[in-house]
């Protein structure tokens, strides 16, 4: 056999379990994968010493253009992106003006061409005006689903009614995706905000604002007949609850809430840990944990919201909430598999897999013949110590600045192109929109 790539030497992760193997590439599929030591190529890509994964996907980015071009935008987002070993994103629609019209998300993906280093889907937003334009949103090239903001969070999406959301409902048909906080009681705790101290940031979005608002969710998607995929869950109670409604919903959980927790977090990095919804106690954490290993959590999403250094250092409650995570979603999941918290394999099935199954991705999510060449390769013995200066976010900053991790993405392949090798990217703009089963 003659492929025009070769990824050989190293050791694969996939369905068929943990081992060495070759993979053979070509026209950016991957048309071979055993010991292909008598095949030819093009170009051979040398993976001794290292695993081969399936591409990371992300399937949860702000990168914040239009509108906040200043904190990011879909070029450095998506550099930031494959320098971390993450080959695909699913960008957020709470940008100025809002991505919730059939434009907008045209706009999105004629600005990402030639400039995302990574292939791109984006969502589209939901508010109490466009529900019957939900359809023709979902059905439009590139637009990964639709998300509602059912709590106030950074932009000015937001359906927090019963009457809104059961619109919402009526009228898509994919899987939506939802941030889960009641507006109401958040409102209701603003004054319980103490000015200069993050630690109360999770007393005024409290567990059970979180708790209230995704019963109410899963109350009106069963009514709806509809599917659910319910983001950054946040407390060990909506773990419990999820896992008695698997029928309609699944469940994001982020790096953050799985590796800080209050009062540390807030104590050590003041706004720099301050995101919706909250990092919350060590209880919570090991709730977040217990869904990993009992097998309820789907999907690992970073929640990549960038503000700049100078925003984030305002005193609390006037401080922004978010922060970096696309680059450092695979170093720090890697951290947990070598500290045995999480197992290769339920690393890959969580940040493609999952992915693939929930949203109906065409060609991506697997490493198996017919699929795309995404591939992530990862060195499992190096340490490194995260710091600012690799950060190519345009906020220069991470929450995990001084934290020496064990795992590290040393290439990001793309469609069978090699885009990030040891650090560097070496093929830019090359970021296609993502395919989508419902959308064929």
């Amino acid at each position: 056999m003659t492929y025009d790539i070769l990824i050989t030497g190293g050791t694969i992760v996939n369905h068929d379990g943990i081992g060495p193997a070759d993979v053979g590439i070509t026209n950016g599929r991957i048309v071979g994968i055993g010991d292909l030591a008598r095949a030819s190529a093009g170009q051979k890509i040398n993976a001794t010493g290292l695993h081969v994964l399936p591409g990371v996907i992300d399937s949860q980015v702000h990168f914040r253009e239009p509108g906040s071009e200043a904190k990011e935008d879909l070029q450095t987002g998506s550099r930031a992106a494959v320098l971390g070993g993450v080959t695909a994103v699913f960008e957020m629609p709470n940008t100025n003006p809002t991505t919730s019209t059939v434009e907008a998300i045209q706009d999105k993906v004629k600005r990402a061409k030639g400039r995302m280093h990574c292939d791109h889907a984006f969502y589209a937003g939901a508010t109490n005006e466009n529900s019957k334009e939900l359809p023709d949103l979902e059905r439009t090239p590139g637009c990964c689903g639709v998300k509602v903001f059912m709590g106030a969070s950074t932009g000015s999406l937001l359906v927090a009614d019963d009457e809104g959301l059961a619109k919402v409902l009526a009228n898509i048909t994919r899987r939506a995706a939802f941030h889960s906080e009641d507006e109401p009681r958040m409102q209701s705790r603003q004054h319980l905000a103490v000015p200069g101290d993050w630690t109360s940031h999770p007393i005024v979005r409290d567990a059970e604002a979180a708790m209230i608002s995704t019963k109410r969710l899963v109350r009106l998607a069963r009514k709806a007949g509809k599917r659910i995929h319910v983001l950054h869950i946040s407390t060990a109670e909506e773990i419990e609850y999820l896992a008695q409604h698997r029928d309609v919903a699944t469940v994001e959980v982020t790096p953050q809430h799985l590796t800080l927790q209050a009062p540390d977090c807030y104590e050590q990095l003041a706004g720099k840990a301050q995101m919706n919804p909250p990092i919350r106690s060590r209880r919570h954490k090991m709730g977040l944990w217990a869904g990993i290993r009992n097998g309820l959590v789907d999907v690992i999403g970073s929640d990549h919201a960038p503000h700049l250094a100078v925003e984030k250092a305002k005193p609390y409650p006037n401080s922004p909430s978010g922060m970096p995570g696309v680059q450092t979603l695979v170093p720090i999941l890697l951290d947990h598999v070598a500290k045995n918290r999480l197992s290769l394999e339920r690393f890959v099935d969580l940040t493609s897999a999952g992915a693939n199954r929930i949203f109906g991705i065409a060609g991506k999510g697997r490493m198996a013949v017919g699929y795309d060449a995404d591939f992530t390769l990862v060195d499992l013995k190096a340490k490194r110590t995260i710091t600012d200066d690799w950060i190519a976010s345009k906020c220069q900053w991470t929450p995990f600045a001084g934290r020496e991790v064990t795992g590290w993405p040393t290439a990001t392949i793309i469609r069978g192109q090699l885009v990030m090798q040891d650090d560097e990217v070496i093929a830019e703009g090359q970021g296609k929109p993502i395919r989508f089963q419902e959308q064929l």
